[in-house]
């Protein structure tokens, strides 16, 4: 992170926020959203159906809400779905990556899934369990965030890194966000 945090509306109307799972993206892009009143989207509610434990929707209708959605004014959306990462960059007008530790999210994911009821950016039912897909994703992934910095550097878009629980704290202090109930 800079020395310097910048003024969050340096960021524009439209804010991605990158990092692996477990990282903090879904509770900061309801942060914002509410600090902002822009609407906070979470991509993995696109992603997968709600009331399942995370059936993913059909590839089109994912494409469909994902490109519905980036057309709109203004809004803060929290995922990564590479795929479609190109239009979403067309349209962003600042990009966050956030990371944390391995062990940090690994443990925010037993957590999430075995005692949080309600979360933000969880899917509406709430039927979270434990996979091994998604311990080994977790693996998979845990230097993700190497190649969201470097696609936040070479946007030309502002950007700000928070590197861990710490840096974002930070942000949070920074802008004045609060936690928004769920």
């Amino acid at each position: 992170m800079p020395d310097r945090i910048p003024q969050l509306s340096v960021l524009g109307q439209r804010i991605i926020i990158l990092g692996p799972t477990n990282a903090g993206k879904s509770t900061l892009a309801a942060s914002i959203g509410k600090k902002l009143g822009m609407p906070a989207i979470h991509l993995d509610q696109f992603r997968h159906l709600p009331d399942t434990d995370w059936q993913q929707r059909p590839d089109e209708d994912f494409a469909a809400l994902h490109d519905q959605a980036i057309l709109e004014p203004e809004w803060v959306m929290e995922g990564n779905y590479s795929r479609l990462m190109p239009k979403r960059l067309d349209r962003a007008t600042g990009i966050i990556v956030v990371d944390e530790s391995l062990l940090r999210r690994t443990w925010r994911y037993l957590r999430r899934s075995l005692t949080q009821n309600e979360r933000h950016g969880a899917l509406a039912g709430n039927k979270d369990s434990i996979k091994f897909a998604m311990l080994q994703w977790l693996w998979k992934t845990r230097n993700s965030s190497v190649a969201s910095r470097e696609r936040a550097r070479k946007s030309g878009l502002p950007h700000v890194f928070a590197n861990n629980e710490a840096e974002l704290n930070a942000l949070y202090a920074a802008w004045n966000l609060t936690l928004p109930p769920v």
